[in-house]
């Protein structure tokens, strides 16, 4: 089964290829097959994750998978959730990675409560009308580090210090990771779903 991974990122794209590599599906990359990014204009990451799926499916006319995820800080109220992205811009640097981490641990100086939470959500259709969308929630609770460590993964890995393993993300080996991140238990849960409502004969 070929099933269109509504997204661009490639670390997305391989970390859920081999999370689903079980089930015997091909993802391929919404830009691959020339399907321009959704508008995400939803407060939730769910309602986001639907409207992608949605539009990958429209356009692609295959079964489609999206992933919405952010990192969600208890001082904060849970923002920056659905901007987690593009937060940097909001403090004036460019959208990356690295400005991200940058902003966040400026942002957070001076604060005692650093506890966070990595949140991945799921949702696949098989097509675009699809009433019954597949929807799987992940989320790893952590604290925010004082500075990066580690060089593996992307995004705010290197400043999701995971108390269970005494590491960041970044710290992590790749498998350690994928088994245990937000994205990880996510596509676990999809993986079931996957197998027990589209595949099961």
């Amino acid at each position: 089964m070929k099933i269109v991974l509504a997204s661009n990122n490639r670390g997305k794209l391989a970390e859920l290829q081999a999370m689903l590599a079980p089930l015997d599906v091909e993802l391929v990359r919404q830009a691959d097959l020339g399907i321009p990014e959704a508008e995400e204009p939803h407060r939730t990451f769910v309602e986001n994750a639907l409207e992608k799926a949605r539009h990958a499916a429209r356009a692609s006319g295959l079964p489609a998978l999206a992933d919405d995820a952010g990192l969600c800080v208890d001082a904060f109220g849970g923002l920056p959730g659905v901007d987690t992205a593009y937060y940097a811009t909001q403090f004036g640097y460019e959208k990356s990675d690295d400005n991200n981490v940058r902003a966040l641990l400026e942002q957070m100086q001076g604060i005692a409560n650093r506890r966070a939470a990595m949140v991945s959500t799921l949702v696949a259709v098989r097509s675009a009308d699809d009433p019954e969308p597949l929807i799987a929630v992940g989320r790893v609770v952590g604290e925010i580090a004082r500075e990066p460590v580690g060089n593996n993964g992307f995004g705010f890995d290197p400043v999701m210090f995971i108390p269970e393993f005494g590491q960041t993300f970044a710290q992590l080996p790749v498998e350690v990771k994928n088994a245990h991140s937000h994205r990880g238990r996510a596509a676990r849960a999809m993986l079931e779903l996957i197998r027990e409502r589209w595949l099961s004969t």
